[in-house]
């Protein structure tokens, strides 16, 4: 009897056993069905429908591919949004804004100001201010970069002032030729920067007689004669801020993006490109200054990168301490 009864629980066991199992297995089963349900049914009623199938492309998940490499399974990457926003948005505009205003501002003070002459007349004896070496690294840095600023500006605004002139065709050819030569131009940039660095580093350390320049502001509102040594407080904050920090960050960004092939993925090419763009934005604006400095703003400055030799009356004009220390014999150098 007690063996009967055994048989009979142990049957009973294994119904209740099988049963819980084709619960659920039909749960499971009208689980996946109720999407594929779902679907079925909207693409007749709304044929065109596929909101969640690009929901879950744009959900940034890794799915299956046979191609190797980073984020090869993610077909949409939904932060590129963000970037494109940022890029077409207020890196465009402001850095637009500001690449107008201080050309703009330069050219007003020009016009009211106007160059700085020297006061005495030109003794005709001259002195070496840079040697061969210091002025083929600054004219190999000066021309990659203006090679470089004017493509750039053509990639980042060309839609807004080239289109509309010359089209899309003329727009196309001229960004796939200025990005060709941009690429290539950057890494040659990047070494002479660090050159520009290495050759200068010494003479843009800080002085005592820097704190007097700035207090008088470099005497270019007022036109008073403020010594200096080799280098100026302005050239000094040009060459740490400008050749050195915006510099180096400019080149480094440049060349992530120039060599995607060590495993970048999208996001990191985004960020560089954002932190790429507003660096060589401000560069390029801080250059302007630079440049007007180093040309028109100041009489016989252009001369003295070009032959690396100064008069004496404007090496005692401009740089009176740098002036006491070679005439002294001596290198004039910190």
């Amino acid at each position: 009897m007690s063996t009967i009864l055994g048989r009979r629980s142990g049957f009973g066991l294994l119904l209740a056993l099988v049963a819980w199992l084709f619960m659920l297995g039909s749960g499971s089963v009208l689980a996946q069905a109720g999407p594929a349900a779902a679907q079925v049914e909207r693409q007749q009623t709304q044929p065109l429908n596929n909101a969640p199938v690009w929901r879950e492309v744009r959900s940034g998940e890794a799915h299956f591919t046979t191609v190797r490499g980073p984020e090869t399974g993610v077909l949409i990457q939904t932060e590129g949004q963000a970037w494109r926003q940022w890029r077409n948005g207020p890196i465009t505009f402001w850095g637009g804004v500001l690449l107008l205003v201080v050309p703009t501002a330069i050219g007003l003070f020009f016009a009211v100001k106007g160059a700085v002459k020297l006061h005495g007349a030109p003794t005709g004896r001259r002195m070496q201010r840079f040697s061969t070496f210091e002025r083929v690294v600054h004219w190999g840095t000066a021309i990659s970069f203006v090679v470089l600023g004017i493509t750039g500006v053509c990639i980042l605004f060309g839609k807004h002032f080239i289109e509309p002139v010359f089209g899309n065709a003329v727009l196309g050819g001229l960004l796939w030729a200025g990005k060709t030569v941009h690429n290539y131009v950057g890494p040659v940039f990047g070494v002479f920067t660090l050159l520009m660095i290495l050759a200068f580093l010494r003479d843009n350390v800080w002085q005592a007689i820097d704190s007097v320049w700035i207090r008088k502001a470099g005497g270019i509102a007022s036109g008073e004669h403020v010594p200096s040594g080799r280098f100026n407080f302005g050239e000094k904050t040009w060459f740490w801020i400008g050749v050195t920090f915006l510099g180096l960050i400019v080149a480094g960004s440049g060349l992530v993006m120039d060599f995607p092939n060590f495993g970048q993925t999208r996001a990191t090419m985004q960020l560089a490109n954002i932190i790429h763009g507003v660096g060589a934005i401000l560069l390029i604006a801080l250059s302007l200054g630079h440049i007007y400095m180093g040309t028109i703003g100041v009489e016989g400055a252009y001369q003295s990168m070009k032959t690396g030799y100064v008069d004496e009356t404007w090496a005692k004009e401009h740089h009176e301490f740098w002036y006491d220390e070679v005439k002294a014999g001596r290198s004039g150098r910190p």
